[in-house]
């Protein structure tokens, strides 16, 4: 059985605002950005530990997935077969913040 994913408050506002910003000059690209973010993230339920561990953090079971210069990071909770997705980070941000 694969893991099931959710996105976390934070991770959803920070698609919203990614969309929202991509959206001012250019609508379609922008819907077209938000469904492959969420494709990206959706392709982890069979391969959770296929992110690399986030270098910041050096724990298992926070990871990301790179699209572009996007990080999308994540948590793999192996106990409740399931993903949190935490962030939908800007590489030239810096370190992805979030609330353990």
């Amino acid at each position: 059985m694969g893991f099931k994913i959710v996105f976390t408050q934070p991770a959803i506002g920070d698609l919203q605002g990614l969309v929202a910003y991509i959206a001012r000059d250019n609508p379609q690209a922008a819907e077209q950005f938000g469904y492959q973010i969420i494709a990206k993230a959706e392709s982890l339920v069979a391969s959770p530990l296929l992110g690399r561990v986030v270098p910041e953090f050096k724990s298992e079971n926070i990871r990301e997935i790179i699209h572009g210069p996007y990080r999308i990071v994540y948590r793999v909770r192996e106990e409740l077969t399931l993903i949190e997705v935490l962030r939908v980070w800007h590489a030239a941000r810096g370190i992805p913040q979030f609330n353990e």
